[in-house]
């Protein structure tokens, strides 16, 4: 393992509890291991909110870049949107 550095943490009741049953039922061997498998999902977690917030980044500059919005006719789009659902139901059948 490359070098560590400790750190001491306060945690909630809650999470102590669910550290101790995690390395009670061998789940884990202990604490550490908990904690590095959470800082592991974390990492994770912040790396695909980073793509999904640069995707989302993406898509208004292509929006934006699309040129001027029109005005939209909610009767059109019911409409259209009953015709698309009318023939997925008649493609079950």
């Amino acid at each position: 393992m490359p070098s560590v550095k400790k750190l001491s943490i306060a945690l909630t009741p809650e999470f102590v509890a669910d550290i101790e049953k995690a390395i009670d039922t061998g789940e884990y061997a202990s604490t550490s291991e908990v904690i590095r498998d959470a800082m592991r999902a974390w990492k994770q977690a912040r790396k695909g909110r980073a793509v999904a917030v640069e995707e989302l980044r993406r898509l208004w500059r292509d929006g934006v870049g699309s040129g001027p919005s029109a005005p939209l006719d909610a009767k059109d789009i019911k409409r259209r949107g009953r015709v698309r659902l009318n023939a997925l139901r008649d493609a079950r059948r």
